[in-house]
């Protein structure tokens, strides 16, 4: 191994573009030519001795030996940045980069606006902001902190309980008028129902009755979307009934394009929480973050502080 090109430059644009799947978008990320990109993997791959990546025309993937190398290049670099923090944190300077995961919706609607507000107190502080609705790897792709709907399952991580969100049942005035308003969970088989695709389990909702009775009630409809924001959009089109956060909906139902129905019901909190890689939890930029979503996220409409019944997001 010729250890003289094993920088942590070279690592970290391995790891940006293992992570990336492209040397063309970790070009654009770091500000550097494509070329610089392409070259710091060659000398990488030479030094090591074996070819970490495979190309294709649309992608680059790891291989085998790429696989190990970046788990241990991730290591590496989180140390060697882990100890800088260190350093600015004795001169209480908070800066550098957090990356932050977020399902979709909630990321467009409110996240971002309380990152602005972070980032107004903390203006040294970068955020790389990924919303996805997928359940990803946090370690394997480099993110600090996720914020999930639904139950987890991820062991590894720290967990930051946040609370839980309130869902009710939603539809617009017009379809109301063209197709009435359910009285009892039984009537909600007559009707069309927004389905999530992307939730397992979506096709049915579990409700609890005044006097603790509880239902399962089938969600038939027309239309199945796998994005948050697409089924707002279908509901208060008049496209159907469906299940909804308050957040995602609050604004609507104030203005009166929408309305809720079966209110003498309830349908299943989902638990809202943070993850945060271990290593990562007590870098201060990290805390400090992850502290400032706990708080503004539980001033989200329909977010109590307290975790209730396990739904899905």
């Amino acid at each position: 191994m010729d250890n003289n090109h094993v920088s942590l430059d070279r690592m970290r644009t391995f790891v940006r573009v293992a992570q990336r799947g492209s040397l063309s978008a970790t070009a654009r990320e770091l500000g550097i030519g494509q070329s610089t990109v392409t070259r710091h993997i060659n000398e990488l791959e030479q030094a090591v001795g074996v070819p970490l990546l495979g190309r294709t025309t649309r992608r680059v993937t790891l291989t085998e030996e790429g696989n190990r190398y970046y788990t241990n290049c991730l290591q590496i670099l989180r140390l060697v940045e882990q100890a800088s923090e260190e350093v600015r944190d004795a001169r209480r300077v908070p800066l550098g980069a957090v990356r932050l995961s977020c399902t979709a919706a909630l990321g467009v609607l409110h996240v971002t606006r309380i990152i602005f507000a972070f980032q107004d107190k903390y203006p040294d502080i970068r955020i790389d902001l990924n919303l996805t609705d997928e359940r990803i790897d946090l370690a394997r792709e480099g993110v600090d902190i996720a914020l999930r709907l639904g139950p987890i399952i991820d062991g590894g991580m720290k967990l930051v309980t946040v609370g839980a969100s309130i869902r009710k049942l939603v539809g617009s005035p017009d379809y109301f008028s063209n197709h009435g308003r359910p009285t009892r969970p039984s009537e909600l088989t007559h009707h069309n129902g927004v389905v999530m695709s992307n939730v397992a389990g979506s096709d049915q909702l579990f409700i609890s009755g005044p006097d603790g009775t509880r239902f399962i009630a089938p969600m038939n409809g027309t239309l199945r979307v796998d994005h948050g924001l697409a089924a707002r959009a279908a509901v208060a089109a008049g496209r159907g009934i469906a299940p909804a956060h308050l957040w995602l909906v609050q604004d609507l139902l104030d203005a009166g394009k929408l309305e809720t129905v079966l209110d003498d019901y309830d349908l299943e909190a989902v638990p809202a929480s943070l993850l945060v890689v271990p290593e990562r939890a007590g870098i201060t930029r990290v805390r400090l973050l992850a502290d400032f979503l706990v708080e503004e996220i539980r001033k989200l409409p329909g977010i109590t502080s307290h975790q209730s019944s396990t739904g899905s997001s």
